[in-house]
């Protein structure tokens, strides 16, 4: 056994941060302090599980039956994001729409199709996911994972670039409509994702129970769902 921690592991530490992160969205005042602690925290969960989507991608024996999956969670939790978010059902999903996303752009990107005509698919997918959870950048990561999953170097550099990039366009939005610039440095977080998988992170997958296969997909719209009802109906 390698030392650090497996796949499921790390997953458990993101699934930890992914929560402290929707609470503080609920429950603690924005570009406070303990606000912009919480939600730095939360900027590892949607990168990670991008690379591990690109992690289950290369090693599933049925890519068919994984996106069905993603899938099929993704509609599951529509209604729990969209009550979390707004306390209504709007057409904006969760972050598993997003992965579902990002693992049909890592299937285009492997067809024999011409590269101009995967890119076209590719930029489609990324359209698309402005509806999701982790926009944009969920199918970046992915992409970057996979694309250059043998030359870790460049894979950590375009990974850190486009952090960069989305923390640069952030920022920039929060002082457009009169915010500090400090008030979107939360993201900043998602620099942490580089470091955490290159120095704990030990390639293994973790023990094959089918608890740890479908605890994130069960707990993601469930988590939602109470925070939601605590919100709204049993904190006054």
């Amino acid at each position: 056994m390698k030392k650090g921690l497996n796949r499921n592991q790390i997953k458990y530490i993101v699934i930890i941060a992914m929560l402290v992160d929707h609470i503080a969205w609920l429950f603690v005042r924005t570009y406070t302090w303990p606000g912009e602690l919480m939600h730095f925290f939360g900027r590892l969960t949607g990168p990670t599980m991008a690379v591990f989507i690109a992690e289950g991608y290369r090693y599933t024996k049925d890519v068919k039956r994984y996106a069905a999956r993603l899938a099929a969670f993704a509609l599951i939790s529509w209604p729990c994001f969209s009550l979390m978010e707004w306390n209504a059902i709007r057409p904006e999903f969760g972050v598993i729409y997003t992965y579902f996303l990002a693992l049909l752009a890592l299937i285009l990107w492997d067809t024999k199709l011409n590269i101009v005509f995967r890119l076209a698919g590719i930029a489609v997918l990324i359209y698309l996911s402005r509806w999701g959870d982790w926009p944009y950048m969920g199918i970046l990561f992915a992409l970057a994972a996979h694309i250059w999953h043998d030359d870790k170097s460049t894979r950590w550099t375009v990974h850190t670039v486009i952090c960069l990039v989305f923390l640069f366009l952030d920022m920039s939005a929060a002082m457009r409509y009169g915010y500090p610039w400090w008030a979107e440095l939360f993201q900043a977080g998602t620099l942490m994702v580089a470091p955490m998988l290159i120095f704990l992170y030990n390639g293994e997958s973790g023990s094959k129970k089918p608890f740890h296969k479908w605890f994130f997909y069960v707990f993601y719209p469930l988590h939602m769902l109470v925070l939601w009802a605590l919100r709204f109906y049993v904190i006054r």
